[in-house]
């Protein structure tokens, strides 16, 4: 059975036909044998230049294949390297194009990582530039181009280094903008205390703190920091000398209050500096209570106390003076009035004195009269008892030498009640009274080094006398008694 032809021959077909065209188209032109075999030649080489053409076209197609495909090859090596990820891969025993068409899918997927790697490191780098830009205090941070990200190193590692970086940035500008909120309530507190005006100091220190919109964020930078630091300071020497200065005023304040005896009612006009007087600077914080307007009150009220003391003084000095006489006159102690009186007009009238020292003089010489005064109470509350007990005794001698003493007139009950009381009384004057009076005031002159003088005399002479008086008086009656017997 013969073979069947090999079905490529469409072409061949064609050949064989165009050739047997030509061998009729040469027939009719009469072309020779010789010419025919030269044409017939020409066209073998012409179609061998072609085939030789096209075999060397497909070698170099075959060859840039090869090329593609170790391209791919080291493309997909040098991406899996950059992500850091181990890929194990084999292109297989087919054709050049099946290879290709089975390692082009696995580097599509690896570009494709790449590529949202390669995005993730940019929008980290762009947030690591702009904190950095807020904490060094640049308007504008630096734009991050791809140029700036490495792209032979995208792996996880270093992405993680980038985070951690990130989250150390984050968190240091979380502190800074505790910082600055803290250091912020710390000013308005203080500016409240002194009445400044308190977004004024914060634009002055940077615009964005006094931005009460929100519309920028606030500066965080270490300038921003070291300026809210140095307010901070400046403000609370600021308040410490305020609240000395209104601290020493007051002081002087009250010092002209008790001076010249102010009422109360125009005193607690002032109790809100006066409960500053004695408080330490961390425990002043009622709003305005150190404001320049507090301060320029005190001084305000300072000065017209200063202008109304000179006019007021004379009189303070002379009621002082009777005061001091009162305290004299009391416990019957001896004081030249008049003379300390004239003393107090030349010393006011001569301009030659403090008086505000004269006073104090004044008040230490009342003090002193005070502490005698109460160390001469218990002998005079026994002087007074004796004199008592002398006046009922004088009074008895006189009512026992009335003859009528017992007739029935009016009023003879009550003297006989009396007299017996008297009796009981006198009885006691030498040892009860007279005794311990007289051992109380040498017992005091010993420990003051004075005499007690009572009335400009001294009351031990004045008891001595007493004492032999009543002894003389002692002997008449018994002589009075012997010869009426």
């Amino acid at each position: 059975m013969a073979s069947t032809p090999p079905s490529f021959s469409p072409s061949r077909t064609t050949c064989a036909s165009l050739l047997r065209q030509l061998q009729l188209i040469w027939d009719e032109i009469g072309e020779s044998d010789t010419d025919r075999d030269n044409m017939l030649l020409q066209l073998e080489q012409e179609c061998l230049d072609i085939y030789h053409r096209k075999v060397e076209e497909t070698r170099k197609h075959k060859a840039d294949l090869y090329k593609w495909l170790a391209d791919t090859e080291s493309e997909l090596t040098n991406v899996a390297s950059s992500l850091g990820d181990c890929v194990s891969f084999s292109r297989g025993k087919g054709t050049l194009k099946q290879q290709l068409a089975t390692i082009r899918p696995v580097l599509e997927v690896l570009r494709l990582k790449k590529d949202e790697r390669f995005k993730e490191f940019l929008k980290i780098k762009s947030q690591i530039s702009q904190i950095c830009a807020e904490i060094a205090g640049r308007a504008q941070s630096e734009s991050v181009t791809d140029q700036d990200v490495d792209q032979c190193d995208l792996t996880l590692k270093k992405l993680g280094e980038l985070k951690s970086h990130l989250d150390e940035l984050q968190n240091e500008k979380i502190l800074r903008q505790q910082k600055v909120k803290s250091h912020i309530s710390t000013i308005s507190q203080l500016s409240a205390v002194m009445s400044i005006d308190f977004w004024k100091t914060l634009n002055d220190i940077h615009p964005s703190l006094s931005d009460s919109s929100n519309s920028t964020p606030q500066s965080i930078s270490n300038d921003t920091l070291a300026r809210l630091t140095g307010v901070i300071h400046s403000l609370k020497e600021e308040k410490q000398q305020r609240l000395h200065k209104v601290q020493e005023l007051t002081k002087f304040l009250v010092e002209l209050w008790d001076l010249m005896e102010m009422p109360i009612d125009e005193q607690k006009a002032f109790s809100h500096v006066t409960r500053l007087i004695s408080a330490s600077v961390d425990e002043v914080s009622i709003q305005g209570c150190l404001s320049a307007e507090v301060i320029e009150q005190v001084e305000g009220e300072v000065q017209r106390l200063n202008v109304l003391k000179a006019s007021k003084m004379k009189e303070l000095v002379f009621k002082r003076q009777n005061e001091l006489e009162e305290i004299y006159r009391g416990v019957h102690m001896v004081m030249d009035s008049e003379a300390a009186r004239e003393i107090l007009t030349s010393l006011i009238e001569s301009g030659n004195i403090d008086m505000s020292e004269l006073l104090q003089s004044l008040d230490d010489q009342i003090r002193k009269a005070k502490e005698q005064a109460l160390s001469r109470r218990d002998i005079l509350d026994r002087v007074e008892k004796w004199k008592f007990a002398a006046e009922e005794e004088k009074w008895l001698d006189e009512y026992e030498r009335d003859e009528n003493r017992y007739s029935a007139v009016r009023g003879a009950h009550k003297n006989l009640k009396r007299a017996e009381k008297a009796r009981i009384l006198v009885s006691k004057i030498p040892s009860a009274l007279l005794d311990n009076l007289i051992a109380k005031v040498k017992a005091w002159e010993l420990e003051k080094g004075i005499p007690f003088l009572y009335e400009k005399v001294a009351l031990l002479h004045s008891l001595d006398e007493y004492n032999v008086q009543r002894q003389l008086r002692e002997e008449e009656k018994k002589k009075s008694r012997r010869y009426g017997k």
